[in-house]
């Protein structure tokens, strides 16, 4: 039964079309995901916005990201309403796979067939403890170890790391001569850290990064005066196309943030061009990066100074070679699969058995 093709509905946010046209990190993954699921052969249909492009069977639910429609008032709407289709749907498929967070677990133990829930986003948040405490046997998949830990006692099926397309991304041997910092401009992504550190070591920095309307304070209050530093160039919010000789033409990226990461897609985009991460210690961290092979993991700013020195020493093939060895998406997608033919064990037994 492993073998035969499964017939699998993806669902995603509806905020970014998938992929996403710029920042969206979630909708670049469910991407990812189902591209490979339809390469290795499964019928896959994907719920998503109308400008999604996809190989898979597409289920349009808006005409397009709703962050980027300027017409789109209340979001919700629209997801409550992609939720009624896919429970209309839902029989012709043998799994529901959500990547909605927390939005479809009301309905999702009443689907005829068995649903997962990939979380994308922090899980420290109290709200989320009792929405999960109230649906406490609904199959989750956790992108990291570390996102658990908040709901260690969830229903948790598998941990399952993010993956990327191995040509996305090409390699590049030789190192830039700049910082790079890529994500979103917020408190707890630390891009004032950045910039402090390039400072700090003389290298020149350039920033991409999205503005979303919550942090125009801290852009404005924080950011703003020290784009005026010399070195520093801030090349605004940047797309799949730009990003590879963004990261790849880079000394180093930095990942100085200030939360509790579930995953950190910038550390393995970087491992995929060859470019070394100094990364702190917070969240999945540890767990993504290889402390002296794929960059430094780092506790402050002076011991991410002295990194940033010593990323020149890194050998740049051995940083992709530890992202094609963990972090493609063939092995996400088998992963993935995994978790799906687990859930489906019981109908499985039972078809063997008539």
């Amino acid at each position: 039964m492993q073998d035969e093709p499964l017939r699998i509905a993806i669902v995603a946010p509806l905020y970014e079309s998938v992929p996403p046209k710029l920042y969206g990190g979630t909708e670049r993954v469910v991407s990812y995901l189902t591209e490979e699921l339809v390469s290795q052969g499964h019928e896959v249909t994907l719920f998503a916005t109308s400008d999604s492009r996809t190989r898979a069977r597409l289920r349009p639910m808006a005409r397009e990201g709703l962050r980027l429609d300027p017409g789109c008032r209340d979001p919700m709407a629209y997801h409550l309403i992609m939720l009624d289709h896919v429970m209309e749907a839902a029989a012709e498929f043998d799994i529901v796979h959500f990547h909605l967070d927390y939005l479809q677990l009301p309905f999702a133990g009443r689907l005829p067939v068995p649903a997962v829930t990939t979380m994308h986003s922090r899980l420290d948040v109290p709200e989320l403890s009792m929405v999960h405490r109230r649906f406490p046997t609904a199959p989750l998949v956790s992108i990291s170890h570390a996102q658990r830990r908040p709901m260690a006692w969830a229903n948790w099926l598998a941990t399952v790391h993010h993956g990327l397309p191995e040509q996305l991304y090409p390699f590049r041997a030789r190192a830039g001569s700049y910082l790079a910092f890529l994500g979103r401009m917020s408190p707890e992504k630390r891009p004032d850290r950045a910039i402090r550190l390039a400072q700090r070591t003389g290298i020149p920095i350039k920033i991409a990064a999205k503005i979303e309307k919550l942090d125009l304070q801290y852009f404005d209050e924080v950011i703003q005066p020290l784009l005026k530093t010399p070195g520093v160039e801030f090349v605004g919010e940047i797309g799949e196309a730009d990003k590879p000789r963004f990261l790849g033409d880079a000394l180093a990226v930095l990942f100085p943030i200030d939360w509790p990461e579930p995953f950190g897609l910038v550390m393995i985009e970087a491992m995929a061009c060859g470019t070394p991460v100094v990364a702190w210690r917070c969240g999945s961290v540890p767990e993504i990066m290889v402390h002296g092979k794929t960059g430094f993991v780092v506790d402050d700013e002076a011991g991410a100074a002295a990194a940033i020195r010593r990323t020149a020493e890194l050998d740049r093939a051995a940083c992709r070679r530890a992202f094609e060895e963990r972090f493609s998406a063939q092995r996400m997608a088998r992963d993935y699969l995994s978790v799906y033919h687990r859930l489906l064990q019981p109908r499985e037994r039972e078809a063997s058995l008539a």
